[in-house]
């Protein structure tokens, strides 16, 4: 009898494993520990919007909604981006497929056949360079540099040199996932001015865009393109409105491709659950969505406060400054095996950490971890953690 192949694609048999649900899985069975590793705070979502999705569904909101999203929503979100980035935004070019995760995944799937390439500006969150390779693309890291003012640097030129005729995307965050970077106008609009010249389409992660120490907003290429320029913003409530578990976001896309993102969202989900849209909706037209956003932003800077406090005068932790996000990513002198530190610091101090390796290669001398939770509890973690470190 011939030997059958394995029925599965070699780019999906290959795809790297997740070490930050692997660390996460391995504090599960220890039990006890403080999770740090995971990028949620430990705030429930707000009362109001979860009786928002209660209403809906004593309204009897449990039918098949528009692969699109409702229309009540999607305004929604036009008047917000409108009003945050002063910019008109029309209706059409903004879809809801569900999560953000899976509006990067349709925006992968829209752009990339077999053999092209996706640069990645890294650290980055690494579900996205196993989205770029189970859509059969070849990845492309170009690392962020250091600014010589205790902060990143982003390198248009290392981008450049990185992007060919097979390139059909470059992917960035900011605020960035894991090291709080915040991009710079000026560097989206050289980054969209090359992306123009070379006919690559960008694909902008702003799902952190609330989460800054200064303004209302980090800046967004919502700011800056037209509408047929190919950029994909992706947005979301997870983070500012503290709604992780609701898998919930949208995308900003050129109008001309909307039609093609909806038929390829009508088969991975048939659309986003429709009593969820309206507790989405409540979190952006009710006032209280606003005033929690800023009460976040409150909670992420105590925690960073206690970062900087615990790490500071450390002789192994190199500091630098954090910009927006809710992320602290430790640079540790001297370490080159950030997983088996976080299974230390699992076991050792009771203390879940997402390791460097898990955010592109390059950065195994680093350990992410979420300080947007409770003071008392993130304070007692981090002087648990120090001492192991």
């Amino acid at each position: 009898m011939p030997t059958l192949s394995p029925p599965v694609r070699p780019e999906i048999l290959e795809l790297p494993p997740h070490a930050i649900g692997n660390i996460a899985k391995l504090a599960w069975v220890e039990g006890g520990v403080t999770p740090l590793f995971f990028g949620e705070s430990d705030l429930v979502t707000p009362l109001f919007i979860r009786d928002a999705a209660k209403r809906a569904l004593d309204e009897g909101r449990t039918f098949y909604a528009p692969s699109e999203g409702i229309l009540e929503l999607r305004e929604a979100i036009r008047a917000y981006s409108e009003k945050l980035y002063r910019r008109p935004l029309h209706i059409d070019r903004i879809t809801i497929p569900g999560s953000s995760m899976l509006s990067i995944m349709l925006t992968l799937q829209c752009l990339v056949t077999q053999g092209d390439n996706v640069v990645l500006v890294a650290p980055v969150w690494p579900s996205i360079t196993i989205a770029a390779i189970a859509v059969g693309a070849e990845v492309r890291f170009v690392q962020l540099g250091r600014d010589g003012k205790g902060g990143w640097a982003f390198d248009l030129e290392h981008v450049a040199a990185e992007c060919d005729g097979r390139t059909r995307a470059i992917f960035i965050c900011s605020p960035c996932n894991p090291n709080g970077w915040v991009m710079t106008q000026d560097e989206q609009r050289a980054l969209l001015e090359f992306s123009r010249r070379r006919a690559i389409a960008l694909i902008a992660d702003e799902v952190y865009a609330r989460l800054v120490f200064e303004g209302e907003a980090a800046p967004s290429f919502l700011e800056i393109i037209e509408p047929d320029d190919l950029v994909f913003v992706i947005n979301g409530f997870s983070k500012a409105w503290a709604m992780t578990g609701w898998r919930i976001g949208w995308l900003t896309a050129p109008a001309a491709l909307l039609k093609s993102l909806t038929k390829l969202a009508i088969v991975s989900n048939t659309g986003p659950s429709t009593f969820v849209q309206y507790a989405a909706l409540a979190a952006l037209t009710d006032p209280r969505g606003e005033a929690f956003v800023r009460e976040f932003r409150g909670r992420m800077a105590r925690g960073k406060a206690l970062v900087e406090a615990a790490t500071k005068g450390s002789n192994r932790i190199l500091p630098y400054r954090i910009d927006g996000s809710f992320y602290a990513y430790l640079e540790i002198d001297g370490e080159t095996d950030s997983f088996a530190l976080a299974k230390r610091l699992v076991y050792e101090a009771k203390v879940g950490v997402a390791p460097g390796v898990a955010f592109g290669p390059g950065n195994d001398q680093f350990i992410r971890i979420c300080f947007a939770q409770d003071e008392k509890v993130l304070e007692a973690a981090l002087e648990r953690m120090m001492k192991v470190i």
